[in-house]
């Protein structure tokens, strides 16, 4: 237990920096999660960003986009700063160390199990080393800033209590705190001091429902959460990046709500270019992200992973059918219209929360489950229900392969070459798996698909276009044969490949196409996906050497963390888009994976040793 705590001067928390509002680069933002939302931290200790009850809910603590609401923690004294996970977890320590040699660490974490309507904030201040004050300062607002904390009082157990609206509050581990009022809000500040050795645990609530709001004994809810969290995340052991795969799937994990739906990424409006309008929200389910997902799980074995994408893909397309979405709630609902919220935004960004590709049509969706279904169906992970489903998105494809649709990239719809190989893919891929009739006709409309693709998506080169009109090259032109739509040795393929190569790559990144004739990097960054796609392309081609060093180029493009965005600036080496984001992370240990089935006795087993 800390032997002081005292209310801190202004002064005192403005040297400390814990009321500056600047925002960080990505890179040195951590995710805390636990499935049905999540939480950013900074090197200030500062929880800048974290929505409730659900992932795309309003924010309570929005100060990374301008809207206001944090949760900081960090020494008085001058520090640098440093961190990192325990292994297999997203419990995240915090790290720093000040000019005096004081060393201090905050360990935290989202509790589990996770509830829908109840959120537990655990932070333990640790002392390792000296001994320095850390200022503390909640300062929670509903409603992306708009709703300020009201009333908190202290009861005589020591805990505060509060409302954000219609939201309850209950903060424990502070009861010397004092309420400081400004600026609209009411925030709670105190300072701790710890002699070398003791920790100090902070439990914060937020809960729908006023009873629920009580935190919960902080030992116990740490032996809960790291006892989840040991259950949640495999051993990996058959991958070439043990500690990466693990902390990739940790992520995809912390992703995935209970029902199923794991979110493209935990945040809204992280701009791709500065001031270039292409600030989106993704935090909804994309129906080809949790395919992308649940195949890269599949191929270290039939994990919950799996089993939690097939579940979601498998409802959506029974409930919609050939009118499958290409992105939900992670209740299975539709996603709301884009609107914003009149905030600043992330410097270089805007405030837009919801998302236009509700009225999307994605023929590659239907592809990709189908290719989803077939990798749990290897496991014997597909039941009844799911054969439905499959039967459901084979029609689909059969009455729509012909229609315009938005594509992998979500543009304006033409007849997406990517689209339609993908599709072919997935027919290929669960064929076997019906048998009979079924698979003779699912093959021929395969067939079918890929003929009419190679008579008009051909370029004259011999390497595949990205669609009849458009003769430009594309990074999702080399997934198809990964999935098997055409052979790895058709010249197809080849000629695609190297032409992708000498065109679109550049020192070990890879660039989605060109989107004009600027030079690479400055239209936008390179795509993290597409970087680990080039590895998985030059691993079916036999070359080992390439393919590993593409994935090690890419796993690199992350900050201390290992969070993995969108996009990554090769010039800047800064993070851009959305954090983290999920199919990067599906697609690294998808391409750890493989790179393990592919390498030699002798490597593999040092490995894991």
């Amino acid at each position: 237990m800390p032997r002081e705590t005292r209310a801190p001067s202004k002064a005192r928390l403005a040297a400390a920096g814990v009321r500056d509002a600047l925002p960080h680069t990505l890179r040195e933002y951590a995710l805390l999660a636990d499935g049905e939302r999540g939480a950013l931290v900074g090197p200030r200790g500062d929880m800048v960003w974290m929505c409730f009850p659900g992932w795309a809910d309003e924010g309570i603590f929005s100060s990374l986009i301008g809207g206001g609401g944090s949760y900081a923690l960090a020494p008085a004294a001058r520090y640098v700063w440093g961190g990192y996970y325990e292994e297999g977890t997203l419990i995240w320590r915090s790290r720093w160390v000040t000019e005096d040699d004081a060393i201090v660490e905050c360990r935290e974490a989202l509790a589990l199990p996770a509830r829908p309507d109840r959120v537990v904030v655990l932070r333990q201040v640790i002392a390792r080393e000296g001994s320095v004050p850390v200022e503390v300062r909640l300062d929670p607002r509903g409603r992306f800033g708009d709703l300020p904390l009201r009333r908190p009082t202290r009861t005589d157990a020591g805990c505060w209590q509060g409302r954000l609206g219609d939201l309850h509050l209950g903060w424990a581990g502070a009861a010397d705190a004092r309420a400081v009022a400004g600026g609209g809000s009411t925030a709670l500040e105190i300072e701790l001091r710890l002699e070398p050795g003791e920790h100090h645990d902070l439990v914060l609530v937020l809960a729908v429902d006023e009873e629920q709001a009580d935190p919960p004994d902080a030992e116990a809810a740490w032996s809960a959460t790291g006892a989840e969290w040991r259950e949640r995340i495999p051993e990996l052991p058959r991958t070439i990046a043990p500690r990466d795969s693990r902390h990739a799937y940790a992520v995809l994990a912390g992703l995935t709500s209970t029902g199923g739906g794991m979110v493209a990424a935990a945040t809204t409006s992280l701009p791709e270019r500065a001031r270039a309008g292409r600030n989106f929200d993704y935090r909804y389910v994309w129906i080809r992200d949790q395919c992308f997902a649940g195949r890269a799980v599949s191929r270290a074995g039939p994990y919950p992973l799996l089993d939690d994408a097939v579940r979601f893909v498998r409802d959506r397309l029974l409930d919609d059918g050939s009118g499958l979405m290409p992105a939900y709630t992670t209740s299975g609902g539709r996603i709301p219209d884009e609107r914003t919220l009149d905030l600043p935004g992330y410097p270089g960004g805007h405030d837009v929360v919801g998302n236009w590709v509700n009225e999307q049509f994605q023929l590659d969706s239907f592809g990709e489950a189908l290719l989803l279904f077939a990798a749990a169906a290897e496991h014997d992970h597909l039941d009844a229900d799911g054969w439905r489903a499959v039967e459901v998105a084979a029609e689909a494809i059969e009455s729509r392969w012909r229609e315009p649709d938005a594509g992998i990239w979500e543009l304006e719809p033409d007849e997406w070459t990517h689209s339609r190989l993908i599709s072919t893919a997935g027919l290929r891929a669960i064929a076997p798996h019906a048998g009979g009739e079924q698979s003779a006709r699912w093959l021929s409309l395969a067939d079918a698909i890929a003929a009419d693709a190679s008579a008009r998506m051909l370029h004259p080169s011999g390497r595949w276009q990205r669609s009849p009109k458009d003769e430009r090259l594309d990074a999702a032109l080399l997934l198809p044969p990964i999935r098997g739509a055409i052979p790895a040795d058709d010249p197809r393929t080849l000629a695609t490949l190297h032409a992708f190569e000498r065109e679109l790559t550049d020192d070990g990144f890879a660039y989605r196409y060109r989107p004009d004739e600027r030079p690479l990097g400055e239209a936008e960054g390179a795509f993290v996906l597409c970087g680990f796609i080039m590895s998985l392309a030059l691993l079916q081609q036999g070359d080992a050497v390439g393919a590993a060093r593409w994935f090690e180029r890419n796993r690199a493009a992350c900050g201390p963390p290992g969070l993995l965005s969108e996009e990554f600036d090769v010039t800047q080496r800064q993070l851009r888009g959305n954090l983290p984001q999920a199919f990067v992370h599906a697609l690294l240990l998808e391409s750890a994976l493989a790179q393990y089935e592919n390498a030699p006795d002798d490597l593999a087993d040092a490995t894991t040793s």
